[in-house]
């Protein structure tokens, strides 16, 4: 292996890095990198908050439907009540002075 000649005889000196001016060849770039985060942050924080607001609008709503619920069931109940046979008789008789009929007073139809 002593006799193997190598092509390469020199070896060639590090070039020196200039650091001063490649950061500011880099500074458009982390200007544009900087605005791209920020606008992604605003627009996260965008979103966040409208799924709050849709989410606080939902449970109004459902708070609304539920109250809409009883009350109709409450409607329900008060007309049942109001159609019951003996309360119109009773307001038949009373306030409107009517009486079931006699024998005398019905007639068959032919």
């Amino acid at each position: 292996m002593a006799n193997i000649k190598t092509a390469f005889t020199k070896v060639a000196a590090p070039h020196a890095f200039d650091t001063t001016n490649h950061h500011w060849n880099m500074f458009p770039y982390l200007v544009v990198v900087m605005v791209l985060l920020t606008l992604v942050a605003l627009f996260h924080v965008w979103s966040r908050v409208t799924v709050i607001d849709l989410n606080l609008q939902i449970s109004d709503s459902d708070g609304a439907i539920r109250e809409a619920k009883q009350e109709a069931s409450r409607l329900r109940l008060e007309i049942a009540s109001l159609k019951t046979p003996g309360r119109i008789e009773k307001i038949a008789r009373e306030e409107l002075g009517m009486t079931l009929p006699t024998d005398v007073q019905i007639r068959p139809v032919p």
